[in-house]
């Protein structure tokens, strides 16, 4: 397919603004399905680099054209310089520079969710492994979930690593990053929300809870659970059932779960 995005050079001089180790400030995301998403979202695309292969993607190419004329600065260059600029990951021919992510006003997203009968909003107690929020974005959304909280201290932000992992899902989930996240459950409880935590210090099992109504799912951190003020705050504390020798679960494994019964008891 011939095209009219006009080619530059293969090779950047060394003045490229982008390093070749870039930081988790550039948010610099890369794979399809996560720069797709990014295309077709409302956040400004500082840069695009992309193969000449898929660059001329039936898929790709209008998205990409539509970004140029929009002040995208697209780069058609070799899988070697993306490997460079991803640092060897699987960038599947493409990755864009974004512009951060705007978090959302946590009144604004507890009226948005409200809008939805018997809303879901995860509320993340200092989940610090990028990869685990970014995971937990990608089941939120998959499952039909209507929001995130997030603390802002000793907490996993929205990085290029937590973009990749939630591969286009965080286009289209509402996160709002407070600064304090037991004032964050109180505003819930007042608009209607009960508030469960997941943990494995109680006897009351995932799948004989009553998940009806507003929910508010909260999610412990990696190593050290629900905080002990975070745990006082919970309406009800919950634990999925294990019965193999390993004593806990993943917290992005343990948030899937946990979603999966809530939305199971609504079909």
């Amino acid at each position: 397919m011939k095209h009219n995005l006009p080619k530059p050079k293969k090779n950047k001089p060394a003045s490229d603004p982008i390093p070749s180790q870039p930081t988790e400030e550039i948010d610099l995301t890369y794979g399809r399905h996560a720069v797709l998403a990014a295309l077709k979202g409302d956040r400004q695309i500082n840069r695009i680099w992309i193969t000449d292969k898929l660059l001329t993607h039936g898929q790709f190419y209008p998205l990409v054209k539509e970004a140029k004329a929009n002040g995208t600065i697209i780069d058609e260059v070799d899988s070697r310089r993306l490997s460079q600029l991803t640092q060897g990951g699987n960038h599947q021919g493409i990755a864009a520079q974004i512009a951060p992510y705007t978090y959302w006003d946590l009144s604004k997203l507890i009226d948005r969710a409200k809008q939805t009968p018997e809303p879901v909003i995860v509320i993340a107690d200092g989940i610090e492994d990028p990869h685990n929020l970014g995971a937990i974005i990608r089941t939120a959304e998959a499952l039909g979930v209507q929001g995130l909280i997030i603390p802002q201290r000793r907490a996993a932000g929205v990085t290029s690593t937590v973009m990749k992992v939630a591969a286009g899902a965080l286009e289209n989930l509402a996160i709002a990053r407070v600064v304090n996240l037991n004032q964050a459950i109180t505003k819930l409880k007042e608009a209607g929300f009960w508030i469960y935590g997941t943990t494995a210090d109680t006897d009351n099992l995932l799948h004989q809870t009553n998940f009806s109504g507003a929910v508010g799912l909260v999610v412990g951190s990696e190593g050290k659970g629900l905080s002990q003020l975070t745990e006082k705050n919970c309406d009800k504390l919950v634990a999925i059932p294990l019965t193999g020798q390993t004593p806990s679960l993943n917290a992005s494994v343990a948030a899937a779960i946990a979603l999966y019964e809530v939305f199971r008891q609504r079909q």
